[in-house]
């Protein structure tokens, strides 16, 4: 036989994802279920309360579809941006420098 802490601490499990309003109906419906169906342990408790919960339970939005695509197709502001200015004369003697050190980065 299950103890009454195992029992509570499954209704606490099973009420941790709702939202308070929906918690305090779960834990007066739960308390019922269990006492109309006078489980015999906490399995039976279980697949009892699990039905219930989900009765309570409203699933988020699935927001997936926003953010469908291939990622590569995406604006950004590099790309969408104007193309940069030609390299200035320090950058274009750091450049060949490294190159004729054999960096080839």
């Amino acid at each position: 036989m299950a103890t009454s802490d195992d029992v509570e601490l499954l209704i606490f499990e099973l009420s941790a994802s709702l939202i308070p309003p929906q918690r305090t109906a779960f834990e007066a419906a739960a308390h019922a279920a269990l006492a109309v169906a006078g489980c015999s342990g906490c399995g039976a408790a279980y697949r009892v309360l699990a039905q219930l919960q989900r009765a309570y339970w409203d699933p988020p939005a699935d927001d997936r579809l926003a953010h469908s695509g291939a990622r590569h197709q995406r604006s950004s502001k590099l790309a969408d941006g104007p193309p940069l200015d030609e390299d200035s004369a320090r950058g274009r003697a750091s450049t060949r420098s490294r190159w004729m050190r054999g960096w080839r980065g």
